[in-house]
């Protein structure tokens, strides 16, 4: 089963395309630009409190044969925060001093 590689941040809408060097995803594929991980979100998931990784890239040419975006395409589901602003400001701030494996 491939990741489902979403299009989009999830806190400020920007495209992450496929090929995105700045996606980050949690363990359950929340996606997020790498600012928004970092610089509003402190490494902290605001749906599962867990830490962010930079998101694979999906290969866009079939370097070995169905395996790349043609055969596996990403998702076109938008994705938007289930918690208002303010809400994930304070699930960060509770979580972000203690380190995503002691979470």
């Amino acid at each position: 089963m491939a990741l489902q590689l979403r299009p989009n941040c999830e806190y400020c809408d920007k495209d992450l395309p496929p090929s995105a060097l700045d996606a980050r995803i949690c363990s359950y594929e929340c996606t997020f630009c790498a600012d928004c991980a970092e610089t509003k979100l402190g490494n902290v998931c605001p749906n599962c409190g867990g830490g962010f990784a930079p998101r694979p890239i999906r290969p866009a040419k079939a370097w070995r044969p169905g395996v790349c975006t043609v055969n596996q395409p990403p998702s076109d589901k938008r994705v938007h925060l289930k918690y208002s602003l303010d809400d994930c400001a304070a699930h960060s701030a509770r979580l972000r001093d203690i380190r995503p494996e002691e979470r």
